[in-house]
């Protein structure tokens, strides 16, 4: 049986993924068996619809450090990690997705550059990128140059989810009261003492990518509305310039008509109105957007629901929590 209270807990988000299962069996298990500590291997199943949670299950028989966290429903990929980060109980912790595109083999680098450098966090950070395609590369580099200047701090480029951090980091993040965490930007904000090792990604080991264009632009979404306020300043200052264009546009029409050269249409009229509309509905847009994070916030609904952990009592499978960010002695 595992040990109560492991040094390594490895967090593994799944979703739909028993094609890379067997996979992901036969290289993590003998690896974390080698490194000669106690360990747990936390998988959070994140409503996945197809055979993941019944072969995870399963294993948990003949592999004692695994373990089995379901979630009711399918609740994306930042909630998985904090549901993760909210039940791993090892002294470090390393979150790596199911995919083996970051290599399992550098869990051991990481775990030594921890403990030989004497820092809290240790980010994978991918050397080589050839694996993605040239509008991923990027767009990617175009999001870390964005938050950096957003955010206001150094955010390593090329470092995705695949980190190891301490219990103090890990004790850090749960503390934090809000909700939809954006995990590759608030660990750098906290500003533990942190180190990088290069890894080359490899391509996917098996079955197709769930994180598609339409969750990687909700990912960046959220990155930029819940750390900064820049979007607001940015409808201001768009606000500002919409009401200069006016003022110009006036000022022509006086010239234009002192000069008794005014010839009546609508070109001008369309195009004044068109670019001080946009200008409005996407203010408007910025400010619902922002205006919607606080009316979720107000409704304090949990992030994720727990319905299934393999290292409850077995008489407890029906057993479900709401994690709302905050410890069971606050709620």
């Amino acid at each position: 049986m595992p040990t109560s209270h492991p040094v390594l807990s490895v967090v593994v988000p799944m979703y739909d993924e028993e094609d890379v299962l067997p996979i992901f069996f036969e290289r993590m298990h003998p690896l974390l068996d080698g490194l000669g500590i106690s360990y747990e291997v936390l998988v959070v199943d994140d409503g996945s619809r197809d055979g993941t949670a019944t072969l995870l299950r399963e294993a948990t028989g003949t592999w004692p450090q695994l373990r089995l966290v379901r979630l009711l429903r399918n609740s994306g990929h930042q909630a998985a990690l904090s549901a993760g980060f909210r039940r791993a109980r090892g002294d470090y912790l390393v979150t790596i997705d199911a995919d083996l595109q970051d290599p399992p083999e550098a869990i051991a680098e990481l775990l030594a550059t921890a403990r030989e450098k004497d820092v809290d966090v240790v980010y994978g950070v991918r050397s080589d990128r050839s694996s993605d395609s040239w509008p991923k590369r990027t767009t990617a580099r175009m999001y870390y140059r964005l938050m950096c200047r957003l955010v206001g701090m150094e955010i390593p480029f090329d470092a995705g989810d695949f980190r190891l951090v301490s219990r103090r980091v890990v004790d850090a993040v749960n503390g934090l009261p809000e909700d939809g965490r954006v995990f590759r930007l608030v660990i750098p904000w906290l500003g533990f003492p942190s180190a990088e090792v290069k890894y080359v990604r490899a391509e996917r080991a098996a079955g197709v990518t769930k994180y598609n264009w339409s969750k990687m632009f909700r990912l960046a979404f959220d990155s930029v509305t819940a750390f900064s306020a820049a979007p607001l300043r940015l409808a201001t200052w768009l606000g500002l310039l919409g009401g200069l264009l006016c003022g110009l546009f006036v000022v022509g029409a006086l010239v234009v008509k002192l000069s008794g050269n005014s010839v009546p249409g609508w070109t001008s009229t369309v195009l004044a109105v068109g670019i001080i509309g946009a200008i409005q509905l996407l203010c408007l847009g910025l400010l619902g957007e922002y205006v919607a994070r606080l009316f979720q916030s107000s409704q304090r609904r949990p992030q994720f629901l727990v319905g299934y952990d393999s290292l409850e009592d077995p008489g407890h499978h029906s057993y479900a929590e709401a994690i709302d960010g905050q410890s069971p002695e606050q709620r």
